[in-house]
């Protein structure tokens, strides 16, 4: 096995791109290179505020993203997911770890140089009417985004109305207010909302978790024909793997603030190799109208631990139920080591997983 050395983020070699999408191309620079991300949030107690621990929500976490590619970030409520997406975009500010977009180094850039770079980066947040303006009319809202990045452009009516029959929705609802929408209509004008700017990288915050499925089927095929259009990176975060699944060209799993396991998403589903992974995906529902598929459920024993105090060695260790497990799991912190597999072009190393024992030549459940 090869272990990329510290700093580095695992590679991949490109896969079919979904119908409608150009090839992703891997040989150049990635348009979002992440290294050793953290984000520890200070625990203050007693009358004077003193910090008397840290909650490690996200724990040195490395990939890259190229051009129009999607990764799929999943785990469960808690792993540091949603924390991530924020920490890229410099929502929250990161404890430590870089991030360059294009190039650019995010964390060294000043209030006006974020801002700039805002215009190319932005995000769709899982609770569209939390992140609307209510009193806002639906063509306000989207010419104060205009504004607020300097395009005073002077059609920018015009513009909202090309945004809002891009996302699926009529030029008669520019001037209704956000209670007026559906739960499906306002995450279309998030995602209008998010566009208004041109950007090349969104990330999709749990965009579809609150909706109906045949709602989230309809905002998936939307996001898949916007990215297709337009050329789009998309990060999905989410915790639903079926959807996932659908919408992605390489999964990373994450527990406890660290990716375990980061694969194409067809091999991660063919053949999970981290023991966490292959209990989520146990767990998934799978089409069976006959009753003849035979799989086991992968029950795991106990809670998720505290991120103030998470476990020395392998944080999934406590839980884990592989029968391999043994001292080296209690006492070494694994590293995120790939394998070398053949593919188009010869010899590649394209699945990564965080395991002192992981599975290999054995499908997932």
């Amino acid at each position: 096995m090869t272990r990329p050395v510290r700093g580095d983020a695992p590679r991949a070699e490109p896969a079919p791109p979904p119908t409608g999408r150009a090839a992703i191309d891997r040989n150049g620079p990635p348009l979002l290179e992440v290294r050793d991300l953290a984000k520890h949030f200070p625990v203050r107690r007693g009358s004077f505020g003193r910090v008397r621990a840290h909650v490690r929500a996200v724990d040195g976490v490395s990939f890259d993203l190229w051009r129009g590619e999607t990764l799929g970030l999943v785990g469960e409520s808690g792993c540091g997911k949603s924390t991530t997406g924020r920490a890229l975009l410099r929502l929250i500010e990161p404890t430590g770890g870089d991030v360059r977009f294009d190039g650019q180094d995010v964390r060294a850039l000043d209030r006006t140089g974020l801002r700039a770079l805002r215009r190319r980066m932005q995000i769709v947040f899982q609770d569209p009417v939390g992140s609307l303006n209510p009193r806002l009319s639906v063509g306000a809202m989207l010419e104060e985004v205009l504004t607020v990045h300097g395009l005073g452009l002077p059609n920018r009516r015009d513009r909202a109305v090309e945004l809002l029959e891009r996302v699926g929705l009529s030029a008669d609802h520019i001037d209704r207010y956000p209670h007026e929408f559906s739960g499906g209509q306002r995450q279309r004008l998030g995602i209008a909302r998010a566009l208004s700017v041109e950007p090349d990288f969104l990330v999709l915050d749990e965009p579809v978790s609150a909706l109906d499925v045949s709602v989230q089927a309809q905002v998936i095929n939307l996001l898949q024909d916007l990215q297709a259009e337009l050329g789009l990176t998309y990060l999905f975060i989410a915790h639903d793997l079926a959807v996932v699944e659908h919408v992605s060209d390489r999964v990373a799993v994450m527990y406890l603030g660290r990716i375990v396991e980061l694969a194409e998403a067809s091999a991660l589903y063919a053949e999970a190799r981290h023991p966490y992974t292959r209990s989520l995906l146990s767990a998934v529902p799978r089409p069976d109208p006959v009753g003849r598929a035979s799989r086991s459920r992968i029950v795991l024993e106990g809670d998720v631990p505290s991120p103030i105090d998470p476990p020395s060695g392998c944080p999934f260790h406590p839980r884990c139920p592989h029968p391999a497990k043994d001292a080296s799991c209690r006492g070494i912190v694994p590293g995120l080591e790939g394998r070398a597999e053949s593919g188009r072009g010869g010899e590649r190393v394209g699945h990564f997983v965080a395991c002192h024992h992981p599975y290999h030549g054995t499908p997932a459940p």
